[in-house]
């Protein structure tokens, strides 16, 4: 057939030129083969927990409330915006001990929390921040050349 051939030229009735290209390959490219999307690797169990799927009328004291029916709460923080002050959906909740921690994941993962479904799992140690050899930070004035003719 015409169209199977590399390419193939067909003029339009206006005097365009259009090219058709063959849908088989004549390349030996073969893609990467696709591996099942793998899960996030777990968090070692700690007291600490990571709430994620917050409303964004969702308060600390509200956190902290829905969470103290599991255990004790020692700390309970929803983050926010800086501009807005509304919740960027995700919180954090520490339990007094590791018992009620895991007693909180299994009562409030999948569960409603005003209006909308949160998700909580054990929270994540956090890295140590990357260094940077971008240089001196901007506004530092310590170049001997600073000011000078």
């Amino acid at each position: 057939m015409a169209l199977r051939s590399a390419a193939a030229i067909v003029t339009s009735p206006r005097g365009l030129r259009l090219r058709f290209f063959s849908t088989t390959s004549t390349t030996s490219f073969t893609p990467p083969p696709t591996s099942p999307p793998s899960a996030r690797e777990q968090a070692e169990p700690n007291p600490n927990l990571f709430v994620s799927g917050l409303s964004k009328r969702t308060t600390t004291e509200g956190l902290r409330e829905a969470f103290s029916k599991f255990g004790e709460v020692v700390h309970a923080r929803v983050v926010t915006d800086r501009v807005s002050g509304y919740s960027k959906g995700f919180g954090f909740v520490r339990y007094a001990t590791l018992e009620d921690a895991k007693k909180g994941i299994e009562g409030m993962d999948g569960k409603f929390l005003d209006g909308w479904v949160i998700f909580a799992e054990y929270a994540r140690p956090r890295q140590p921040p990357a260094e940077n050899n971008a240089g001196p930070a901007f506004g530092n004035n310590m170049n001997p050349s600073y000011g000078r003719y």
